[in-house]
């Protein structure tokens, strides 16, 4: 008797704390626990009505309910919907022929960039290779005459890239940056392994739509 009286005083608190009735005050959780006595005692259940069913609807409900029934205008609003957006200006473009806008801030494929005077712009710092959180970059670098260092290879796995802009946020000199393109589907993985040679050519190719991008965005760097 005593296990079955903690069951029930258990499963009464339970409820009580699921239920929005336990948002009011004691006294008038007490009273609403009062009121369903009756109810939880003819039913056998320990549950109460959060949401009990008007069996006395009002004269506008009854016809509310009685048109959508007879007169279906669900269907009617749904028709009135459809027929509204039809004189509307289209949402699509005519891919690939039209093309929307893109944000300067828009990560698509990598390139590495040059200074005007066509001398490749990375100093082989390896900030981008060591902030890389996928790993996908690989720098390789030695000292030339001059003293100045460059990279004899600079890899980028595109398949491992997560696009995260990192690389592009930690390089002091904007050379490795993620531009405007996104249209470079492959058809082999191989084709997304991307070398220096293919890097600058990236930058060389996107090079005025890349220092537009930065250009736009210099306040918030």
């Amino acid at each position: 008797m005593a296990l079955h009286s903690a069951a029930t005083t258990v499963r009464l608190f339970s409820v009580a704390r699921t239920s929005p009735i336990a948002k009011l005050s004691p006294g008038r959780f007490l009273a609403a626990n009062t009121n369903n006595n009756q109810k939880r005692s003819a039913s056998g259940g320990n549950y109460v009505n959060i949401n009990p069913q008007n069996d006395n609807p009002s004269w506008g409900e009854v016809i509310e309910g009685s048109a959508r029934t007879l007169f279906i205008t669900e269907i009617v609003r749904g028709f009135a919907v459809t027929l509204g957006s039809i004189f509307k200006e289209p949402a699509t473009i005519n891919y690939p022929f039209e093309k929307g806008p893109l944000s300067p801030r828009f990560r698509g494929e990598h390139a590495l960039r040059r200074y005007a005077s066509g001398e490749e712009r990375c100093i082989a710092c390896k900030l981008c290779e060591a902030v890389c959180p996928a790993q996908a970059i690989t720098i390789e670098a030695e000292e030339r005459a001059d003293g100045a260092r460059r990279t004899t290879r600079y890899d980028i796995d595109m398949t491992k890239c997560i696009y995260c802009g990192f690389c592009q946020e930690a390089c002091p000199v904007d050379a490795i940056v993620e531009g405007p393109n996104f249209e470079y589907s492959t058809e082999t993985h191989e084709e997304l392994l991307y070398n220096k040679e293919k890097l600058l050519n990236n930058g060389d190719r996107w090079e005025s739509e890349i220092a537009a991008n930065i250009e736009a965005d210099y306040l918030y760097r």
